[in-house]
């Protein structure tokens, strides 16, 4: 079998099982490799019976206890490998048509009741007078630690399993955790991964494992020591395809000459000279810098590669509007992809809104993928029809029936979200059009460089001077009531209040607020008068649209959502942002969702609540406290991380790597840059016969990195 073979190719994957594992975004047997880890299940050290007491308490310093609601009140709990041993078998009774075996255990005055459901085989497991090990959740109630469904191992065979790290994987409903893995030991058993992209030589240069033994072991590692061996190499795979396909289309790009010409700089009615002067605020010296860059850009001989970097708030959709306002005025179209349909259907609103304003007759375009087979035919024939507009759009700009007319200028807002491949089918679009890419990420400019090396850089590091710093504070779960309080006194004032969750609803075996009902439990704490709504990921599009139109007009005054609205929706009468949670967040997530409130005259704040007691999450949030700053915030987040601290480190709103992390791993992405980099100067096309297998392979995987889109 081949990398390339449908999932349903392996023995055991039936249609149904199949369409399961594309819900988890895996269609073929290469793709189930690539769905790695997102941790790894240490077992717990054995624990007596008798110190169950103790162990629970350091739990509860630690900050490490979950909660768990029963019959209205709140107990804690612990998972636990409990040692113990058996004085009287275990009592199987009938309850409800179903048997229930229950078993109870003392030690040095310490009480342990512990039950399972339809296993009675167990009575005659659990013989008196031998010891065993529990595994589970421990609660206590009343004055007997309580487990329900431990599993049960001997000392010697859990004592065996402790040296193990037992992969855990983001699943779907009716795919469970052992399906997974079976399918992916049967994916390394039947595919021939002996033959590496990377030659001997570079592998021995920077210290790289062999990628069987890398993806094998990233999988199933053989201890602590191969598992970080194995995410080294992966993640400089990572970085290396990244850098080196960007680099390869550099190369194509510094051939391509200019073929449109703009307007000059010296002309005196430019039209977005003009709406300039008519906006309600002046640019800033960092914006009209940019737009300088732009502008020579689009006027020089070769085709503009460049990536406008500014932090949360910094205005970087009034750059791109005006200079697609230079295009449509040279008669050009122009064309910009968001990431999602609601940040598109805002750029669309806010476009054609500026051009009723001043008066500028230029014809605005929607194109989304929900948009209905009529809209969509309208929307091609008016992209056919004017040749100066300014077409909005996400994924759907590149798909093969968006035929552009006269494109001259594409933007692509949030560029981490596309990769090269996708700008590449975006530019191919048209007759070689210029390229201006946006990016509210804090990448210092010294990785943004390696990370960015096909184009050209501006960063935009000032905020409007008139917009008034976030007030933000960290707050414990008991302070929820006072916020609240809070919510209701600026709803009353006439503003607007987002509700960030992590989950989009209940979850077995994790401990978070989730939108379904907190929104319900949010209501009732609020006076009838106010309108609360959830939004998540999982909405369709046109519901999702609809939601935030609504609480755009204020017509919604709570909005409880996940991290959906992260990405550059803006609501300027929202002046709240409370996070549920928020020690759950990547400290740069939490930085782009505060960056939602601020985009009004009025005074924003950020209520952060940190669910547990870990000094250590309070510590990480504290820093959200001392800067609006991006970059500041990035660094500090680095600091307290410290080298080895794998996962929980991911940030939302960067590059979306799979294992890499640009911070935390940025020494592999230096030596990937540098290996690159001498590949390149050596051979731009890598076309000698010992570059071979490395241009196969990155060629290879920009494919795959547009069919990611077209899925």
């Amino acid at each position: 079998m081949e990398q390339t073979s449908g999932i349903g190719a392996l023995k055991g994957i039936g249609a149904k099982t199949e369409q399961l594992f594309h819900n988890l975004g895996v269609y073929t047997i290469g793709d189930i490799l690539l769905h790695y880890p997102k941790d790894y299940d240490r077992m717990p050290p054995i624990t007596p019976l008798s110190e169950l007491p103790s162990l629970l308490e350091t739990q509860r310093k630690a900050g490490s206890l979950m909660q768990i609601e029963e019959e209205k009140t709140t107990v804690q709990s612990v998972t636990a490998a409990v040692a113990a041993r058996v004085e009287k078998a275990p009592y199987v009774r009938t309850a409800r048509n179903m048997q229930v075996t229950s078993l109870s255990l003392q030690q040095q005055g310490v009480k342990g009741d512990l039950v399972w459901f339809r296993m009675p085989y167990l009575k005659s497991t659990l013989k008196a007078g031998e010891w065993f090990v529990f595994l589970g959740k421990v609660t206590l109630k009343g004055q007997a630690y309580h487990m329900e469904q431990p599993q049960v191992y001997t000392p010697e065979k859990y004592q065996s399993m402790q040296n193990c790290l037992w992969p855990c994987y983001a699943l779907t409903a009716g795919l469970g955790k052992n399906k997974l893995s079976q399918t992916i030991r049967q994916a390394l058993e039947v595919l021939d991964l002996s033959i590496d992209y990377l030659s001997e030589d570079i592998r021995q240069r920077h210290g790289l494992a062999e990628y069987n033994y890398a993806i094998q072991n990233i999988h199933f590692p053989e201890s602590e020591t191969a598992l970080e061996q194995a995410r080294r190499r992966l993640i400089f795979d990572e970085f290396f395809q990244f850098i080196l396909s960007a680099g390869m289309q550099k190369e194509q790009m510094q051939e391509v000459v200019n073929d449109f010409s703009f307007p000059s700089l010296d002309l005196k009615e430019l039209w977005a000279d003009q709406v300039m002067t008519e906006l309600p605020y002046e640019l800033t010296g960092a914006q009209k810098r940019t737009l300088l860059e732009i502008r020579k850009d689009l006027r020089g001989k070769k085709v503009m590669q460049r990536l406008v970097q500014g932090d949360v708030g910094s205005g970087k959709t009034i750059i791109a509007f005006l200079s697609m306002l230079d295009a449509a005025q040279a008669g050009y179209q122009s064309a910009l992809m968001a990431p999602t349909e609601v940040l598109a259907m805002q750029h669309y609103q806010n476009f054609t809104e500026l051009c009723e304003k001043h008066g500028l007759h230029i014809p605005v375009v929607l194109l989304t993928g929900s948009l209905t087979a009529k809209e969509k035919r309208r929307a091609y024939e008016r992209m056919q029809l004017y040749h100066n507009a300014m077409i909005v759009g996400t994924h759907a700009l590149i798909q093969e029936r968006a035929v552009y007319d006269n494109l001259a200028l594409v933007v692509t807002d949030e560029q981490h979200r596309f990769g090269v491949k996708q700008r590449e089918s975006l530019f191919l679009k048209g007759a070689q059009p210029h390229v201006l890419v946006m990016s509210a990420t804090p990448i210092p400019r010294t990785l943004a460089i390696i990370l960015y090396g096909d184009l050209d850089i501006s960063v935009i590091d000032e905020v409007p001077a008139k917009r008034l710093p976030i007030k933000s504070c960290v707050v414990g779960k008991n302070s929820r009531k006072t916020s609240y309080d809070f919510l209701r006194k600026e709803i009353a004032k006439g503003h607007q209040a987002y509700v960030i969750c992590p989950l989009v609803e209940e979850s077995e075996g994790l401990e978070a607020e989730n939108v379904t009902d907190y929104a319900e439990q949010i209501t009732q704490q609020l006076p009838s008068g106010i309108v609360v709504e959830s939004l998540h990921g999982k909405m369709k599009s046109g519901r999702k649209n609809l939601i935030m139109e609504q609480f755009a007009k204020n017509e919604i005054q709570v909005l409880v959502s996940t991290t959906v609205i992260e990405v550059g929706v803006n609501v300027p009468n929202a002046t709240v942002m409370m996070i549920e949670d928020a020690q759950r967040f990547g400290l740069a997530q939490l930085h782009q969702l505060r960056g939602r409130v601020g985009r009004g005259g009025d005074q924003s704040y950020c209520i952060m609540i940190n669910t547990t007691d870990s000094e250590k999450a309070k510590k990480r949030l504290e820093i959200l406290n001392q800067s609006n700053d991006g970059f500041f915030i990035a660094a500090e987040d680095l600091k307290l991380r410290g080298p080895g601290d794998f996962f929980g480190i991911r940030q939302s709103g960067l590059l979306e790597f799979r294992l890499g992390d640009i911070y935390q791993n940025a020494d592999l992405l230096k030596q990937a840059s540098e290996e690159a980099k001498l590949l390149l100067e050596e051979d731009r096309k890598l076309q000698a016969l010992e570059h071979q297998k490395i241009r196969a392979h990155i060629l290879s995987y920009m494919d795959s990195q547009a069919e990611i889109v077209n899925l």
